[in-house]
């Protein structure tokens, strides 16, 4: 039995809005987030268990797929802080208005770029 009522708006026709764009990127890197931090344990596990593995470790950070991976881990990281941060002023009833949702969703976005950078720079990479 078809039916020839209108289809409901799908999210192809839809413009992707800032607040929406973070709110799911909050979600998304929540959950990579809860993957990583599986693998650090793993990972210094390995890394004290003997100069032999170590050393592997090594040659296996020096790759730049890798590097890719932790740096995008350490912006992940600083988003989903600050974001969530925002999301506490949220719950409080402040900063609900649209201005100050688009103009604290910068402010997300500022922030994670520049702490990453900060970050990486303090350290002199990885």
């Amino acid at each position: 039995m078809t039916s020839k009522r209108p289809l409901s708006p799908h999210l192809q026709i839809y413009k992707p809005q800032l607040t929406s764009v973070l709110s799911i990127s909050h979600r998304i890197t929540g959950v990579l987030l809860s993957f990583f931090s599986v693998m650090i344990p793993i990972t210094l596990f390995f890394i004290y268990s003997g100069e032999q593995y170590f050393l592997e470790f090594k040659v296996i950070f020096n790759n730049i797929f890798i590097k890719i991976i932790l740096f995008s881990f350490i912006f992940f990281l600083f988003y989903h802080f600050a974001n969530g941060i925002r999301h506490l002023f949220w719950d409080m009833g402040l900063g609900l208005s649209l201005k100050t949702s688009y103009y604290s969703g910068y402010l997300v976005i500022f922030f994670s770029c520049f702490a990453t950078y900060f970050y990486i720079f303090l350290f002199k990479g990885f």
